[in-house]
């Protein structure tokens, strides 16, 4: 991932100066909310997202469960996605999420009023901040980073699974990027096998983000070290991620409309994105702590 991103997150708290994401993306995609046409990633599983803010439908026979809805913009589209493919958000019965920034935790608003009986589930830490609306991160500071509130349901525990209509999703909270980042984990037919599904979170040092003796907020470089270790244990055979970019999800598309059926199943792309998102992470730790 050598190319930089040219999306603009914002302003950070200590200068109102923009920085640009530390994710790397291709230029021509560029806007990583730019519409994106759905697709079928599995039996049941569905890429609902943005050009690179992702999110997912999963389909059970008890109604709709969705993770992520993207920043304010994407949680439009996925409404309309959802439609697209020919189901109701009306019938979303579950609203999921990983993390709490703006570009994956704005559009879930969106979503609640569609479906205004969804259970939404999240962490302790990251549904303190979703319930108000981005305020309380301890690095994105400022009103465009605060977004429309929805408070959780459910607080998720480490570990802790969500079932509906015979899916069963794992919350793993690995935090690090944020206090209560979440990965999930689960079964899903692919090509007629099933396989074990890991939509990743977020492993991401943001630029401004303090490590070791000063730390952007208490423990988090503590936080990344667990976080990786247990990344690197969780199955990984369908690799899906909080944005598409992490998992070359353009690419992998190109790969599904040629006609691969099993385009998303990356175990090797997964363990070789830990092993770079890890060097990244201790260099880093490295350079501010020499």
């Amino acid at each position: 991932m050598s190319r930089k991103i040219s999306a603009v997150l914002g302003a950070v708290a200590i200068s109102a100066a923009v920085f640009a994401s530390a994710h790397a993306q291709p230029a021509a995609q560029a806007d990583p909310h730019a519409p994106f046409p759905p697709f079928k990633i599995g039996e049941g599983l569905y890429y609902v997202g943005a050009s690179d803010y992702a999110s997912y439908l999963i389909v059970t026979r008890a109604g709709l469960i969705v993770i992520d809805g993207g920043d304010a913009p994407t949680g439009h589209q996925v409404v309309g996605n959802i439609r697209s493919l020919g189901f109701d958000p009306a019938n979303i019965k579950i609203l999921l999420n990983s993390h709490e920034h703006f570009d994956h935790a704005a559009g879930l608003a969106e979503l609640k009023r569609a479906a205004p009986g969804a259970k939404f589930y999240a962490s302790a830490a990251d549904g303190r901040i979703i319930a108000a609306g981005g305020r309380g991160d301890p690095f994105l500071k400022g009103e465009r980073f605060y977004y429309e509130p929805v408070k959780p349901d459910v607080i998720l525990k480490d570990g802790q699974q969500v079932s509906l209509g015979g899916w069963t999703l794992t919350a793993h909270i690995t935090p690090g990027h944020t206090p209560g980042c979440t990965t999930w984990t689960f079964p899903v037919t692919v090509a007629g096998k099933v396989r074990q599904a890991l939509d990743h979170c977020s492993s991401s040092v943001l630029p401004g983000y303090k490590l070791g003796k000063t730390e952007t907020y208490p423990g988090q470089t503590a936080d990344y070290e667990k976080s990786f270790a247990t990344w690197k244990k969780l199955p990984c055979e369908v690799f899906i991620a909080s944005h598409g970019q992490f998992f070359d999800m353009h690419a992998k598309k190109a790969k599904l409309d040629a006609g691969q059926a099993d385009a998303f199943v990356d175990p090797q792309g997964c363990k070789a994105f830990y092993a770079k998102a890890e060097a990244a992470f201790r260099a880093e730790l490295k350079k501010q702590n020499p």
